[in-house]
């Protein structure tokens, strides 16, 4: 299994990426996984409680079961990916089945903050724009999705995501293999020779 790893800020284009590999590529030869399914299970506490929690950061992941799912794929295990509900901020009951396959995508804001899943990522890929562009996407994205406010898009950057992004992701573009302007038109045609080779 060759494990590629896609980072950079929210709002920086990940799902955009991800669709048009989906597009290009057949599903049986590779499987997605985003760290936003593996949010830590925190229903010891109320909503009130968890609403104030940071999700920006790197102890809001559930390293330690996204690792332990990674290593028994590679040993041609499947596993069963947890569901997440961001209204509740809560991990559901359900799951889903996930088979290994030649070539695994990763992808998540803080993927590579943690050692153990970087050390574990064979190709690292960051996406690369400016904070407006990356605040657009958010907001929009926040509002028809999420059900939030303008006021709360913009409180929530300005008081953490800015903050977050600066601590936790933007070090980790020296990490990368790959570095993709997703400003516009993003062109992912280094990463497709990439995926090619490794799923012959």
């Amino acid at each position: 299994m060759f494990i590629i790893g896609i980072t950079g800020g929210t709002g920086s284009g990940k799902t955009t990426v991800i669709n048009k590999i989906n597009k290009l590529f057949n599903q049986s030869n590779i499987g997605l996984l985003s760290s936003d399914s593996y949010y830590k299970d925190n229903s010891n506490l109320n909503f009130s409680e968890r609403d104030k929690l940071n999700y920006d950061t790197p102890d809001a992941i559930d390293f330690d079961l996204l690792n332990n799912h990674i290593k028994l794929l590679k040993n041609d295990q499947d596993i069963d990916v947890p569901h997440y509900c961001f209204n509740t901020h809560l991990r559901l009951s359900t799951s889903t089945l996930f088979k290994s396959k030649k070539i695994l995508i990763i992808e998540g804001i803080l993927i590579l903050s943690n050692r153990t899943l970087r050390d574990q990522i064979d190709y690292n890929v960051f996406l690369n724009c400016s904070r407006d562009t990356r605040f657009k996407r958010r907001l929009e994205r926040d509002i028809s999705e999420r059900g939030r406010s303008y006021e709360d898009v913009i409180k929530l950057f300005e008081n953490r995501l800015d903050k977050m992004h600066q601590t936790h992701v933007e070090p980790m573009k020296k990490e990368c293999d790959l570095v993709l302007d997703t400003e516009n038109n993003t062109k992912i045609d280094l990463l497709i020779d990439i995926i090619k080779k490794n799923i012959k």
